[in-house]
C-alpha cells in the first residue's frame, strides 16, 4: 500500500509560505501596535519593508510616543529614519522635554539629531545643568607675576540655539580669554589672590555664551596658583640681549682699532722705506756735489764730523737709559 505524499507536500509548502510571510511581514509587531492602541496598517509595514526600513525602529518609538501622549505621526518617524537619524533617541528626548515642560517640537528635535548633536543629552542638560572644568589658565598681572586659575563653568543647554550654536570648546576658549584679560588688568598678583571671585564676576558680565548652544549660569574659580616671575625673566633676557649687543659693538670697535693700527703700521713701514731710499741717495748726491764743485773738502769733513757727533750722542743716550733701567 503506497503512501500518499501530496498532503505532506502541501503542508510543507504552507509552512514555508507562512515562515516567509511572518519573516517579511512583522505580524507580531503589528499585533503589538494594535494592542497599544496605535493603528498601523499591515500594508504600511509591508511598504516599510519595501522601502528598506526596519519596522521595529519606527513602530516601537511610535508606541512609546503614543503612550506618553505625544502627537507624532508614523510618516515623521519614518522620514527621519530614512534621513539617517536616530528615531528612538529623538522620541526619548521629546518625552523628556514633555515631562519637563520644555517646548521641543518634533521637527526641531529631528534637526538637532541630524546636526550630529545628542538631543536627549541636550534636554537632560536643560533640566540638569552641566559643569565644565577648564584646564589651568595662565595670565600675567601688571607686576609681571604669572597667575594660574582653574575655572568651573556651569552651563545649561539652550534648545533654540543647538542648531548652529558653538559647542563646549568655544565656551572654554571664551572663558579662558576672559580670565587672562582679567588677570592682566590686575595691578598685582596679590589682588587676584585676595579676590578670585572678581575674575568670575568680570568674565560672567561679558556675555560669553552669545552664539553658543549653552547658557552660562555661573563661573567659579576653583583654584589659583602662582607661577613664574615673567617680568623678572623678561628683564633678565633683555639685559642678556643688551649685553650681547654691547659685546658685539665692542668687538666691532676693537676690529676697527686693529685695522686702523695695521694701516698705521703699513704707512710707517712705507715712510721708513722712503727714508731708507732717500738715505741711499745721499752718498750719490755728495759725490755729485764734490765732482761739480758745489761742495768742498772741508764741507764734506764738517758733514762727517756732525754725523759722528750725532752717533756719539745717540750711544751715550742709550747707555744712560740702560743704566737707569738696571738701577730700577
Amino acid at each position: 500500500m503506497g503512501i500518499d505524499i501530496l498532503p505532506i507536500i502541501i503542508i510543507a509548502v504552507i509552512i514555508i509560505a507562512l515562515a516567509i510571510l511572518f519573516t517579511f511581514i512583522p505580524v507580531t509587531l503589528w499585533i503589538s501596535a494594535l494592542a497599544a492602541g496605535v493603528k498601523v496598517s499591515i500594508f504600511t509595514l509591508i511598504g516599510m519593508r519595501l522601502r528598506r526600513v526596519v519596522p521595529s525602529r519606527v513602530i516601537n518609538p511610535l508606541i512609546k510616543a503614543h503612550k506618553a501622549g505625544l502627537n507624532v505621526s508614523i510618516n515623521q518617524l519614518e522620514s527621519h529614519y530614512l534621513a539617517g537619524g536616530n528615531v528612538d533617541r529623538v522620541v526619548n528626548a521629546l518625552i523628556a522635554s514633555h515631562r519637563a515642560n520644555i517646548e521641543l517640537p518634533f521637527e526641531r528635535g529631528a534637526a538637532i539629531d541630524l546636526a550630529g548633536r545628542d538631543v536627549l543629552e541636550a534636554v537632560q542638560m536643560s533640566v540638569n545643568p552641566k559643569v565644565i572644568e577648564t584646564p589651568f589658565i595662565a595670565g600675567i598681572a601688571m607686576n609681571g607675576i604669572e597667575v594660574k586659575a582653574l575655572a568651573r563653568i556651569t552651563v545649561r543647554a539652550n534648545i533654540d540655539r543647538l542648531v548652529g550654536g558653538a559647542g563646549e570648546e568655544t565656551v572654554i576658549a571664551r572663558v579662558g580669554e576672559g580670565v587672562i584679560s582679567t588677570i592682566g588688568s590686575s595691578t598685582t598678583h596679590e589682588q587676584v589672590l585676595e579676590n578670585p571671585d572678581s575674575i568670575s564676576h568680570t568674565v560672567l558680565a561679558k556675555g560669553l555664551d552669545a552664539g553658543t548652544a549653552f547658557e552660562i549660569l555661573s563661573i567659579d574659580i576653583a583654584d589659583v596658583d602662582i607661577g613664574k616671575n615673567i617680568g623678572a625673566t623678561l628683564q633678565t633676557d633683555q639685559a642678556e640681549a643688551d649685553k650681547k649687543i654691547a659685546q658685539a659693538k665692542a668687538e666691532e670697535r676693537r676690529a676697527m682699532a686693529v685695522a686702523l693700527e695695521q694701516e698705521m703700521v703699513a704707512r710707517t713701514q712705507e715712510m721708513r722705506a722712503k727714508v731708507v731710499e732717500a738715505e741711499a741717495d745721499v752718498p750719490r748726491a755728495l759725490a755729485e756735489a764734490l765732482r761739480s764743485g758745489n761742495m768742498g773738502v772741508m764741507d764734506y769733513m764738517n758733514y762727517r764730523n756732525i754725523g759722528a757727533d750725532t752717533e756719539m750722542r745717540d750711544t751715550i743716550g742709550k747707555l744712560t737709559e740702560d743704566n737707569d733701567d738696571n738701577n730700577n
